[in-house]
């Protein structure tokens, strides 16, 4: 058995998001993702298969629904339930600190 933890940077230093994949099942997948200032390029909309359950667990982000035009803002401990095929972008993430997220796809009952 072999203890991790989930605030230990990336073992790969990058410009770009880095996403682990942490547990897989049949209808599930927990992601760790990292984010440093990214966001999803202009015009680009995720239009996921399954459902995104996703937590904030340190730095700050904003992401952007495309239905209603709404925004919200994320701090650490926010977490949102995205439906599958919610249209949806991430508007920015914090430069100075780090962005952990925790998020698990999975598919509806």
């Amino acid at each position: 058995m072999r203890v991790q933890n989930l605030f230990s940077p990336p073992t790969t230093r990058s410009n770009r998001e880095v996403v682990d994949t942490l547990l897989e099942g049949g209808r599930f997948t927990l992601e760790r993702i990292v984010s440093s200032g990214q966001a999803t390029r202009a015009g680009l909309w995720y239009d996921q298969p399954r459902d995104e359950w996703v937590v904030l667990l340190t730095g700050s982000a904003r992401l952007m629904f495309e239905e209603g035009d709404e925004q919200r803002a994320l701090r650490p401990g926010d977490y949102v339930l995205i439906p599958a095929h919610c249209r949806h972008r991430v508007e920015w993430t914090d430069q100075r600190v780090p962005s952990v997220w925790l998020a698990l796809h999975f598919d509806s009952v």
